[in-house]
């Protein structure tokens, strides 16, 4: 009887081809012109606009934030809702969680200790930095709870809803959105011996035609998020390094009237942060970004000790527990809730806050996906899809929970005392992290740790450019790192300064944040394309591997070469 290898299969090896037309002279040596040049041209026209029409540019922001946004905010909550269903899927199923990324028998490069250190510096970062204290007590002080008059605001009723909420921003939704974007670049790319881009994602949907515009298109609009994406992060550490200067006694003309970062301030925060930003992506991934990578996990293991020692830690711990419990419980629910506008005040309200958190969220983890994506394919080659998808959303996941509880379980444990009286809770959230500081401990420690917070965002600003300069420019080269590459992180270094510097004095945060939402929306649909194309990549190498055809490059390869030898052995008389 003829083995089950023997027979005709109904099923063809992958695709393990797909060329990618890079330059091989002059300054786009080593780079696609077809996507560079689209996306340095997209950028630099955005960047023109919000300075040479402020006004214009503030207008067509105001209007998009209530139409296009609002149009769209379903689609994005249940396209994250498919990423968190997708990843559990294929992490759950057994014959798909066996699977390597990479060949059968390659095993991780980093061990896990170091894969998760990684994780940790690739996505929460500046995020936390702000948002540990910003958002728990902005749902303390507001959250659809509060807006329905469930509870009341600001009271320890109000506490369970504020990490509820929390709980749905930070846990599996951003780190279900990285897993998925980096296990469809890394699954095929290294399986199949594709080049180490978005577009090669997608090859299991397109075929070939990834390789032409079709492919250009997608990696063009991977290059647009990724900078719209880092300059939300990048905003947000500007504000509150300027604020945490503001508290360490460098000048009045570092804020404005209304608390807010003053134009000078945010021009030399920017070229001071995005110089050392451009520095480090010249020095490489080994000097620069490694060194940083280092005193980040440092310096914020240094800061989560502080609130464990000093801070609300029983308080933090109960949150932890409870939180944790109340956001299982309720996350398929929170995760598929359209709020709709009925007429009513509480429903516009409802509606209003779901634009503000879910949804700027929801874009965020998207415009973010590209570059920690690519970043995550990068450091797991060699892991199960269990693996892997455990690994990347549910112990950042936990690790965002312990920093939320602790610090941000502090900051409301010292306003539902009387201790801060206010101070914190009506502060702005740049400089919420810097007040709890001040109620927490006496004036010179609050100001030793105030300015190693500086230090802290200082590094996680540097890094995150960097680190997203040199992700752009693997983009753009087609996934190859090699090539010049010193004008070209030059002129990304120099578009990430203009798009934050001119967005934060268009508008504010606000700005950006309406301009990264725009901007997110078509790869949302790459997105949601690539969580089709790996579990169609998926089952069809389950397919394959039960009838015997290879999955992997090293396997093909190997086939086509026994073909090829068989085709060239001399025939026996007789034999057609």
């Amino acid at each position: 009887m003829a083995s089950r290898s023997d027979r005709n299969p109904p099923i063809t090896p992958p695709l393990i081809d797909l060329p990618i037309n890079t330059h091989d002279r002059g300054f786009y040596d080593g780079f696609s012109r077809e996507v560079t040049i689209p996306a340095k041209i997209i950028v630099s026209l955005l960047i023109m606009w919000a300075i040479f029409f402020p006004v214009s540019a503030n207008e067509t922001l105001t209007a998009a934030n209530s139409t296009i946004i609002s149009a769209f905010r379903g689609w994005y909550v249940y396209v994250v809702a498919f990423f968190m269903a997708i990843c559990f899927i294929l992490a759950i199923i057994p014959g798909t969680g066996t699977l390597r990324i990479g060949a059968q028998d390659d095993r991780p490069e980093f061990s896990r200790f170091s894969w998760f250190a990684m994780l940790f510096g690739a996505g929460i970062g500046i995020g936390l930095l702000t948002y540990s204290t910003g958002e728990p007590l902005s749902h303390f002080t507001d959250n659809p709870e509060i807006i329905r008059g469930a509870v009341e605001s600001q009271s320890a009723e109000a506490v369970p809803s504020a990490y509820m909420y929390t709980f749905l921003h930070w846990g599996f939704a951003p780190w279900a959105t990285y897993a998925l974007v980096g296990l469809a670049i890394g699954y095929i790319a290294y399986r199949r011996g594709l080049p180490l881009t978005i577009r090669s994602a997608l090859a299991p949907l397109f075929g070939k035609s990834m390789s032409g515009m079709a492919g250009h298109l997608v990696d063009i609009v991977a290059v647009v998020a990724t900078i719209l994406g880092v300059a939300v992060t990048m905003g947000l550490g500007v504000e509150q390094f300027v604020a945490g200067l503001a508290r360490l006694g460098l000048g009045d003309w570092l804020l404005d009237a209304d608390g807010s970062s003053s134009a000078t301030a945010v021009v030399i925060a920017l070229l001071v942060l995005v110089g050392a930003s451009t520095l480090s992506a010249l020095s490489g991934v080994g000097k620069g970004i490694k060194w940083l990578s280092n005193i980040n996990l440092g310096l914020s293991f240094l800061l989560l000790t502080l609130f464990l020692v000093a801070g609300s830690t029983v308080f933090g711990l109960e949150l932890l527990g409870f939180g944790i419990l109340d956001y299982l419980r309720t996350l398929v629910p929170n995760a598929l809730t359209i709020f709709q506008d009925t007429g009513s005040p509480v429903s516009g309200e409802l509606v209003q806050w779901q634009l503000d958190w879910s949804v700027f969220y929801w874009a965020w983890w998207i415009a973010f996906a590209p570059f920690v994506g690519m970043f995550i394919a990068r450091i797991s080659r060699g892991r199960t899809i269990r693996e892997y998808v455990l690994g990347v959303v549910l112990v950042p996941s936990l690790m965002c929970f312990v920093w939320m509880t602790l610090v941000g379980g502090t900051a409301i444990d010292l306003e539902l005392s009387g201790a801060a009286q206010g101070a914190i809770v009506n502060t702005g959230m740049a400089d919420q992290l810097y007040a709890t500081l001040a109620v927490l401990l006496d004036p010179a420690f609050a100001y030793i740790f105030s300015g190693l917070i500086v230090i802290l965002l200082m590094t996680y600003l540097i890094t995150s450019a960097d680190s997203a300069i040199l992700i752009v420019n693997t983009i753009n080269g087609a996934g190859d790192t090699e090539g010049e590459r010193r004008w070209h992180i030059l002129f990304w270094g120099a578009a990430l300064a203009f798009v934050v510097g001119s967005m934060l004095i268009l508008g504010g945060i606000d700005a950006i944040r309406i301009t990264m939402i725009i901007g997110a929306l078509p790869f949302s649909l790459v997105a949601a394309l690539m969580g089709v194309s790996i579990v169609k990549a998926v089952v069809f190498d389950l397919i394959r591997r039960h009838y015997g055809v290879p999955t992997t490059e090293a396997g093909c390869a190997a086939m086509l070469a026994e073909e090829e030898r068989k085709a060239a052995m001399p025939k026996k008389p007789g034999t057609a």
